[in-house]
């Protein structure tokens, strides 16, 4: 579920009406439900429970605020990094390195010497020079270091090029054909000690089948490296999709009794339709209860990802012969993944419009390039300037991936929780900007 829904015409988060608070922070802003996020990770856990030994890594590049991950270390979550960066904002916010995996295929000396003087829980090696380069920092540190191989199944999961990892083609992990090889390699190497066996196929999964054909097909291997090393868990990885089409109005129960197998189309995906958590429960549990490990889970967008929405400010209306254009605040370099993904994110005005009337635009933000577009040609309520819109399912990969392009300062975060709404984030200025700049002498 989420917590985004008009009372009497206004869009709310929880309890604070987000017309009330854009014109209190300003615009652009990030906004999140607290109450949204527990509930995405009490309500996985709940359906992989009869599992018993199992830990939910929240993988934290989805969303890094402290105020994020403060909320879901309370609620006893581990963490997935993917850089030194990442643990260190972890320990700031209350969390704790042997809850910690450490993904990722470009990890440094000095990464890896952090992380093992943190006590991380395991790295997930990329590959097998890593292996050797984990092995020597920790000989240099008089310790052993905690590993898991991250095994490539080659399972082709339905989503978009740039965030299917289990193909043979991607970057990531080590072929299944190479994994017992690289296994043996580990066991000979003084300074590490094999904890598990990893795997991610992919992001914004909308379809159960793939996640239990990587199962399948990784059990005999798993089974294997249990008898020969005393494997300890078995990591699946994230990738459970959330809804971006028809967001607002799947926010209550009816929410999670989405379609099963999801969309054929991961770039419009039906009113509605998401992968409930049950739903990939159900796929997996059998399977992975018979391998008598614990199995941890790296959820990221499934957890924040609907729960929260970047307000914005309407500044113009533009027509040509052929296009109209509303233009807002919000650019690109706040969220890019209209730009990057051809990502779909729902508009929804902050006071509903009082006429059904919908006009076909394009919503585009003040960044100098063509790229800069949330939605193209796109059905939405009449606009004029000074409205004030959000984009819906904006919590995940939205702030994470912003930059200060065109010199545009970065957006506050709003954390909300009931009726109160705390600034998690300050808005930079931009004397900002220049922090840590010269001129030469």
């Amino acid at each position: 579920m989420h917590s985004f829904r008009y009372v009497d015409g206004s869009l709310k988060c929880e309890g604070v009406d987000l017309e009330t608070l854009a014109a209190e922070v300003g615009t652009p802003a990030y906004v999140y439900s607290a109450e949204t996020i527990r509930g995405n990770y009490r309500r996985l856990d709940e359906a992989l429970a009869p599992l018993g030994d199992r830990m939910i890594c929240y993988a934290m590049k989805a969303n890094g605020n402290l105020s994020v991950l403060n909320l879901l270390a309370k609620e006893g979550a581990g963490f997935d990094i993917v850089s030194g960066g990442e643990l260190f904002k972890v320990l700031k916010a209350g969390g704790r390195a042997d809850r910690c995996t450490f993904a990722g295929v470009g990890k440094t000396a000095a990464e890896i010497d952090y992380a093992l003087r943190q006590g991380i829980y395991s790295f997930n090696v990329e590959s097998e020079e890593e292996l050797e380069m984990i092995n020597e920092v920790a000989g240099r540190a008089g310790l052993v270091a905690p590993i898991a191989i991250r095994v490539n199944p080659d399972v082709d999961a339905p989503t978009h090029k740039y965030i299917s990892t289990g193909k043979s083609k991607n970057k990531f992990g080590i072929g299944l054909d190479r994994a017992a090889a690289v296994y043996e390699r580990a066991a000979s190497l003084p300074n590490l000690k094999i904890r598990g066996l990893q795997t991610h196929i992919g992001s914004q999964i909308l379809k159960a089948p793939p996640f239990a054909e990587a199962v399948r097909k990784l059990t005999p291997l798993v089974m294997e490296l249990k008898s020969k090393y005393g494997l300890e868990f078995f990591s699946v990885g994230g990738g459970v999709g959330i809804v971006y089409r028809g967001a607002l109005s799947s926010g209550d129960a009816a929410w999670w009794k989405g379609s099963a197998e999801g969309s054929d189309d991961i770039n419009s995906e039906k009113e509605g339709e998401r992968l409930a958590p049950e739903t990939y429960a159900a796929e997996v549990i059998e399977p992975l209860k018979a391998l008598g490990l614990r199995i941890l889970f790296e959820p990221g967008r499934f957890i924040v990802g609907n729960a929260g929405v970047l307000l914005s400010t309407v500044l113009y209306r533009k027509s040509t012969p052929t296009k109209n254009f509303v233009i807002v605040d919000a650019g690109m370099n706040d969220l890019i993944r209209p730009a990057l993904y051809e990502g779909y994110h729902e508009i929804e005005p902050l006071k509903q419009c009082s006429s059904t009337v919908l006009e076909k635009v394009d919503v585009v933000g003040p960044v100098c390039e063509s790229g800069d577009f949330f939605a193209q040609d796109r059905e939405v309520p009449v606009l004029a300037p000074g409205d004030r819109i959000a984009l819906m399912s904006s919590g995940a990969y939205g702030f994470v991936m912003a930059s200060t392009y065109n010199a545009r300062p970065l957006l506050p975060e709003v954390l909300v929780e009931g009726e109160k709404a705390t600034v998690v984030r300050t808005r930079q200025t931009w004397n900002d900007l220049i922090v840590g700049e010269r001129l030469p002498t």
